[in-house]
């Protein structure tokens, strides 16, 4: 049996086809985002189909859990409806290498802000 082997670096066909992904989902501005900042929020299963569901902004490592997951899991409406424009500048820096770089890459070329939170650290 053969099993392919895919290159994600940064010039692959497959990163390509994540940076696509992820761009097709963007709102067309941060000022979209206007999820909750604090509380209980639960995501749907097509967000969360792994683990914990119901998260709690007010616990530092839900929030950047929720964050985490809306990123890389959520669609254009879901990323509106679960985050928050100012949470995400404040989480930005400190998400920044936790999560894909595709991903990262995508909403920082889409939002310039996001890069000059990151360098304001």
């Amino acid at each position: 049996m053969m099993v392919a082997m895919f290159e994600i670096g940064p010039g692959s066909d497959t990163a390509a086809v994540y940076r696509a992904r992820f761009a097709r989902r963007l709102p067309a501005s941060l000022s979209e985002l206007t999820g909750p900042e604090h509380g209980l929020v639960e995501l749907p299963l097509h967000v969360a189909w792994s683990g914990l569901r119901i998260l709690d902004l007010d616990r530092p490592r839900q929030r950047m859990s929720l964050y985490r997951t809306v990123l890389a899991e959520g669609m254009r409406d879901d990323l509106c409806r679960f985050l928050n424009r100012d949470v995400l500048l404040v989480l930005w820096p400190t998400m920044y290498p936790l999560i894909g770089r595709p991903v990262r890459e995508v909403w920082e070329e889409a939002f310039p802000e996001l890069r000059a939170a990151r360098a304001s650290v």
